[in-house]
């Protein structure tokens, strides 16, 4: 199917694209990937399309003073390619070696993936593990969202019509940390039907910081509050991430879909928590 008819508008900088957003029925292209789709089978229609891809300043990865900002327009494969990523948070370039295929890969962006939010992305997790901000800017200005205000519901975000995501802030860990990603999908290239990410810290032999992050578990990516807090402090050893493995699936409440049931998505959990943590465990003792 081909889409209904719009009007095409191409900004050049920030202030014309949110000026070209105050119309009753606008929507945001960046790389299209999840927009296009919905509009060609005409689940979407609507009568402005606004094409950031020519706003500069949206495409930068830079280090800040406290940690890195990744542009709205930054592209999976530029973020895997990234050395400044690489260097400060290599768990990102791991990532997106799952995201989709080459092709939607080279056009995806990070704001795309972000306000399409399907829990089972990788973005949403990799922000929500990271404990990144989402910076987001509207007729009245900026303003930042933590994840757990932004992601509302599986496709639901707290972003107005009239606004538009500029990009992220990922903080950087204050003391040496290792990083790890995992996840399994029914065949490579799909979303997953769960991933884990995990940040690990460890300071005379034992825990010092623990982060869980999971993806396709709940209605948004969400961190493993109970196994992080029960991890923190004691050694840093395999048989005391096996104990704690139960608490991974605290609270969650994975919805059954044609790709994986419950039970099953719940039986993934402590798996892949067991290999990303004892990963990152191994890499942050050398």
């Amino acid at each position: 199917m081909k889409p209904a008819a719009f009007e095409y508008v191409r900004p050049e900088t920030l202030a014309d694209a949110v000026a070209a957003l105050d119309h009753d029925d606008a929507k945001i292209i960046a790389g299209g990937q999840s927009l296009l789709p919905m509009m060609n089978f005409r689940l979407v229609q609507p009568e402005r399309l606004v094409d950031i891809n020519r706003i500069a300043e949206l495409s930068q990865i830079e280090k800040t003073e406290t940690g890195i900002r990744i542009g709205a327009l930054v592209r999976h494969a530029e973020a895997a390619q990234s050395d400044l990523l690489a260097e400060h948070l290599p768990i990102i370039r791991e990532a997106m070696a799952h995201v989709a295929h080459v092709a939607i890969r080279n056009r995806g962006t990070v704001a795309g993936s972000l306000c399409h939010a399907d829990p089972s992305a990788e973005w949403p997790l990799l922000v929500t593990l990271l404990n990144g901000e989402i910076e987001i800017l509207g007729g009245d200005g900026p303003r930042t969202a933590k994840p757990d205000e932004f992601f509302l519901a599986p496709l639901v975000t707290d972003i107005e019509e009239t606004e538009l995501v500029t990009g992220i802030h990922l903080p950087l860990p204050s003391a040496p940390c290792s990083m790890a990603f995992d996840e399994v999908a029914q065949r490579a290239g799909d979303f997953a039907v769960v991933a884990a990410g995990a940040l690990v810290c460890i300071k005379d032999g034992q825990f010092a910081e623990v982060r869980l992050g999971l993806g396709g578990v709940f209605d948004t990516s969400v961190r493993a509050a109970a196994l992080e807090e029960a991890l923190t402090g004691q050694p840093a050893t395999a048989e005391v991430i096996e104990a704690a493995l139960p608490l991974a699936v605290e609270d969650l409440e994975p919805n059954d879909d044609l790709h994986a049931s419950a039970a099953y998505r719940l039986s993934l959990v402590p798996v892949l928590a067991r290999r990303v943590l004892t990963r990152a465990m191994k890499e942050a003792a050398t």
